[in-house]
């Protein structure tokens, strides 16, 4: 499928945000990357995963959250409603683009980005369907969970202990539908062999669920 699908770098929002869009054949959802700390659109595991959703008929949009001088400030890097923020311009900008506008959508986030995520979500509630969650920090956007009606799919490493109780905690202040996943024997970071492939199933078979996307020949 790889020589299909069309890329396309966009800029995001008042900032211009920088991103990669990568559109299959016919794609049923679009899936939303959501970053955490010290990362960026250029996240080789984040790239990892979307090109396993591609193979799902998914579109993905890789965008960093912050400007190059932003992402040198630590207190911005962990201002989660100010990236919650950016996640709901993305969202805006998702809406007005002809090829997007029509898919469900999903995002998808890593540690601080799992909260900036679940805060959009709760934010626009009737645009975003599911969001998975990948070694992510939930528990930063406590205040927003009960809020989130998107279906919610938590993916912990089994190793990755202390960030594995938090997803605990905030699992059950989710109402929607949920689930949590354990990656045996993973660490926060899933550079075990195969712990990243098993994060690529559990998401790909969440988002087929829940954006409809298993309906597609």
């Amino acid at each position: 499928m790889s020589s299909l699908l069309t890329t396309e770098p966009v800029q995001l929002g008042t900032l211009a945000l920088p991103g990669d869009l990568v559109v299959p054949p016919r794609p049923t959802g679009l899936v939303m990357f959501v970053h955490g700390s010290g990362s960026g659109r250029l996240s080789p595991r984040n790239r990892w995963v979307a090109e396993a959703l591609h193979q799902h008929h998914l579109a993905t949009l890789l965008f960093d959250l912050l400007t190059e001088e932003e992402a040198q400030d630590r207190r911005m890097v962990f201002d989660i409603d100010l990236l919650g923020h950016r996640v709901v311009e993305a969202i805006h900008w998702a809406g007005h683009h002809p090829d997007l506008a029509d898919l469900p959508l999903g995002l998808l986030g890593a540690s601080t980005g799992a909260a900036a995520a679940l805060v959009a979500a709760a934010e626009r509630p009737a645009r975003v369907a599911a969001v998975v969650s990948r070694g992510g920090r939930p528990d930063l956007a406590m205040d927003s969970l009960a809020r989130v009606q998107a279906a919610t799919l938590l993916i912990v490493g089994g190793r990755d202990t202390g960030v594995l109780a938090l997803n605990r905690q905030a699992l059950r202040q989710l109402h929607a539908p949920k689930r949590l996943e354990v990656v045996p024997d993973a660490g926060h970071l899933f550079e075990e062999p195969g712990a990243l492939g098993s994060v690529a199933v559990f998401a790909s078979s969440w988002f087929e669920q829940y954006l409809g996307c298993g309906k597609h020949a």
